[in-house]
């Protein structure tokens, strides 16, 4: 019996790139929606926690500028506050 090439051979099983094939579709990603905040610059302080919730997860992770949708200096601003905050033991 011969063997068969990779031509004739079902995809998937073992190894190659997960039963991906050459060519082929990919499902597009759908975009997490931004969270629309609006805030002053002033609000924007280690002691207004309830905002600054708003701005973490519930394990206590930043969430990146991408789904903030704030500006860079807004951002930077607003991590100093959440590292503020915690150092304080006003949030987790």
């Amino acid at each position: 019996m011969p063997r068969k090439t990779h031509l004739e051979r079902p995809s998937g099983g073992r190894g190659g790139r997960g039963g991906r094939t050459r060519g082929g579709t990919r499902e597009a990603r759908v975009p997490r929606p931004k969270p629309k905040i609006d805030f002053t610059a002033d609000s924007l302080d280690y002691r207004n926690v309830n905002l600054l919730k708003q701005f973490v997860t519930d394990a206590g992770r930043i969430l990146p500028r991408k789904y903030t949708g704030l500006p860079a200096h807004y951002q930077r601003r607003l991590t100093l506050s959440i590292k503020r905050a915690r150092q304080m033991l006003l949030m987790k």
